[in-house]
């Protein structure tokens, strides 16, 4: 709400609308009043999910909407069709981290991350429910502007506040979208690649997002009955080390070469008209500076779209990626246009 007016905006409104159009019928458009689909509208559903959570608890909660809304559609072709135990299959559309929820999903089904470390038994526990994925501007290789908001904070708009660093540092999913260190994203003062940016030691040396001395005030409010600064930075740095461990867990897991299973698809649609942050360096007061861009757009980098690992002296070879595409789709759009 700004001077009394309220702003919304419909990010996926096209996108739903292009689905409708091909019978794949949102009730929430017909129920809002924006499409009147008469009661063909028990096929496309939402799965809202809090961005903020960890990833891996939101693809164990898709996991029980998928099968919520698998007995309700077969309720409904037995109902409409007289057509009984028909065995019903998704597929799912999903925009930037949503991909990165789907995909985990399709791998381990409703497994959780092993408290030891170790990887997940890969199951393909969800593509018991889905045949397709069709992922729209997905970081699959992360980005480094995940690691700006946890060093700068975030600022989404000029007339909107700025979320500070410590506060973002509290969310897990953005270190879930940390770049890969293989792809060297991030470099020295010197311009030596980083060696491990999931280390926390990087955090504390640099006094980033929840190790930050001067965030104090924001971990006053997050934690209003710590008894001081010092128990206040323990609890941060505690939960920073444990959000690093698990990212680099999730990352480990999602980039695991195998085998897929015959009849399961994956689509891309990605950006790559627009100049993308690719590569930051430390200067010497620990703040970034972004030294390198790629074609993305915007906001996600084509390469890391297409979690594409050739080398850049390698670049007119086939893609190389542990994700077996069907298809690819370039489009010269940003971030949020690409919907």
């Amino acid at each position: 709400n700004f001077g009394g007016y309220p702003i919304e905006q419909n990010t996926y409104a096209y996108i739903l609308g292009v689905l409708g159009v091909g019978g794949y019928r949102d009730e929430q458009q017909h129920t809002a009043g924006m499409v009147d689909w008469g009661d063909d509208h028990f096929t496309c559903f939402q799965f809202a999910y809090d961005w903020r959570r960890d990833l891996v608890e939101s693809a164990r909660r898709l996991d029980k909407f998928i099968k919520e809304k698998k007995s309700y559609v077969e309720e409904q072709i037995e109902l409409r069709f007289g057509i009984k135990e028909h065995d019903v299959k998704f597929d799912i559309v999903a925009h930037s981290m949503g991909g990165l929820v789907a995909r985990y999903y399709l791998r381990y089904g409703a497994q959780d991350l092993p408290p030891d470390g170790s990887l997940p038994d890969l199951t393909w526990g969800g593509h018991r429910y889905i045949d397709n994925l069709i992922m729209v501007g997905t970081p699959n290789a992360g980005s480094i502007e995940a690691l700006e908001v946890l060093v700068e904070g975030f600022k989404p708009a000029v007339l909107l506040p700025r979320y500070p660093a410590a506060l973002l540092g509290t969310m897990p999913a953005v270190y879930s979208l940390l770049p890969r260190n293989r792809h060297h994203p991030l470099l020295t003062a010197d311009n030596q690649p980083v060696a491990d940016i999931y280390d926390p030691a990087l955090c504390i040396k640099h006094g980033w997002g929840l190790a930050n001395p001067d965030q104090d005030s924001v971990l006053q409010m997050l934690l209003p009955d710590s008894a001081d600064v010092a128990q206040r930075r323990q609890i941060a740095v505690d939960h920073l080390k444990k959000s690093l461990k698990r990212a680099r867990q999730f990352s480990e897991a999602m980039d695991r070469p195998a085998q897929t299973p015959v009849g399961l698809k994956y689509y891309l649609v990605v950006g790559d008209s627009e100049d993308t942050d690719k590569t930051a360096r430390i200067k010497s007061d620990s703040s970034l500076t972004i030294v390198g861009k790629g074609p993305g757009d915007g906001t996600v980098l084509r390469s890391s779209a297409l979690l594409d690992e050739r080398r850049a002296e390698n670049q007119n070879s086939r893609l190389i990626s542990p994700i077996p595409w069907t298809d690819v789709m370039f489009l010269f759009s940003g971030h949020r246009d690409i919907t």
